[in-house]
């Protein structure tokens, strides 16, 4: 469901996270588990996402994120979440493309999209925090550090997980994990023939704590039949 900012307020207050908040692991799809600590997503904390195929913006800023295969892996973050029960939200993607998003596993039932936040961004994800399970912000600019402190704060306290979709320098507080698309080639077309079968990439995973210790994973994202699977 596509939400306006506010709608978003309402949304939060009728929808609490269907997993006990006892439960602090939020499962991920099976090919994902060994990219972050205890093989899926930590209640409480929050997880970067970006590629290193990030570039400089017109300004001399960090391009803005999403490229590389940094959205398909963000959603595919959500798919076991949801498709267990878990509400989501993703704030500030205007076009994630919903049959692909279908496709990698996520339950568009228990999906709630904020397309067009504008200036709001801060305010929508926070709110989102309070209802959802896991919210996934695109990062429209670079966060100021007290905003990110808040959000980062909120998330703790709501037991929630935050993933944030941005170039390193835009998110200032370090996350307990940050996963990045270190490299990707779409697969199955010839000189100008054939067919997309697929795109293989290649996933760091380093971070804080549990995840200290790097850990790389082939995928393809997504596969021939829009899954994730490993390579």
């Amino acid at each position: 469901m596509a939400l306006s900012i506010g709608d978003v307020d309402a949304l939060a207050a009728r929808v609490r996270p269907t997993s006990a908040q006892s439960d602090r692991l939020l499962p991920v799809l099976g090919p994902l588990a060994p990219l972050l600590p205890g093989g899926g997503l930590q209640r409480g904390t929050v997880v970067a996402v970006d590629s290193a195929t990030d570039n400089l913006g017109p300004r001399g800023g960090p391009a803005e994120p999403g490229a590389g295969g940094a959205t398909t892996l963000a959603f595919a973050l959500l798919a076991a979440a949801s498709a267990t029960g878990s509400w989501c939200a993703a704030v500030g993607t205007t076009d994630p493309g919903l049959v692909s998003v279908a496709e990698i596993g996520v339950d568009l039932v228990r999906l709630a999209l904020v397309p067009h936040p504008g200036r709001a961004w801060a305010e929508a994800t926070a709110s989102l925090i309070e209802g959802m399970d896991v919210v996934l912000l695109f990062l429209p600019w670079p966060a100021r550090p007290g905003v990110a402190r808040r959000l980062v704060a909120r998330a703790r306290e709501r037991q929630a997980v935050l993933i944030v979709v941005a170039s390193r320098p835009w998110w200032p507080e370090g996350p307990e994990v940050r996963l990045t698309v270190t490299a990707g080639s779409w697969e199955g077309v010839g000189l100008g023939h054939g067919h997309l079968r697929g795109r293989r990439v290649e996933v760091l995973s380093a971070g804080r704590r549990g995840a200290s210790r790097p850990q790389v994973a082939a995928l393809w994202m997504p596969g021939p039949t829009g899954a994730v699977v490993p390579a």
